[in-house]
């Protein structure tokens, strides 16, 4: 084999996903919170263009800069690509409220970021792909992680693993009284795999 070939075959792969040196930098400065590690994947990828949440993670300007200062005291705070900011219709702003108020009624009470996790993932669930991807987080697990950390007692309502943005309306649905699904049962529903089953 010649020398060239060898050299190859003993190098290290190179980690080419760019939001893992801020994640480093960011963890590198975490308070030892419970949503240390959830939030600092969603800067990272925000900081590199990813996701869909506005800058800041939807939260004002005044929560966003809490948020770094509870969590990662002393990081600089991570640059934010230029967005154009987000311009909520009275609908869209209408779901937004009620989905806020869903998920901190379910709040675990054990860590203030909750009240701020509330407005990210409701704002997440406003645009259009699977929640995780557009919260700005690396897998569905994050998010189940993430629901079942800071909303226990909703997560365990989740207890067929429907996706969760389709999971959060049809729980804004229970709670107005409101059904339009047609089908008599998600085991017969045609629709079943657009609301259950992987989003990897």
């Amino acid at each position: 084999m010649a020398l060239s070939s060898r050299l190859e075959s003993l190098a290290v792969p190179v980690d080419t996903d760019p939001r893992r040196e801020l994640y480093g930098i960011l963890m590198s400065h975490r308070r030892g919170l419970p949503n240390d590690d959830t939030l600092a994947r969603m800067l990272a990828t925000q900081a590199t263009g990813g996701g869909a949440l506005p800058v800041g993670l939807g939260l004002e300007s005044g929560d966003f800069n809490a948020l770094l200062a509870r969590h990662f005291p002393g990081a600089s705070r991570p640059i934010m690509p230029l967005r154009p900011p987000l311009r909520w219709d009275s609908r869209l702003a209408e779901e937004l409220g009620e989905l806020v108020n869903l998920l901190r009624l379910y709040r675990a009470g054990q860590d203030a970021s909750e009240r701020w996790l509330s407005v990210i993932v409701a704002t997440g669930c406003m645009s259009n792909d699977h929640l995780w991807e557009d919260l700005g987080l690396w897998s569905r697990r994050d998010l189940s992680e993430l629901m079942q950390r800071n909303f226990p007692a909703l997560a365990a309502k989740n207890d067929r693993d429907m996706k969760w943005k389709k999971f959060l309306y049809k729980q804004l649905c229970i709670q107005e009284g409101v059904y339009l699904c047609r089908a008599p049962s998600c085991a017969v529903c045609c629709d079943y795999s657009h609301c259950f089953g992987p989003e990897e």
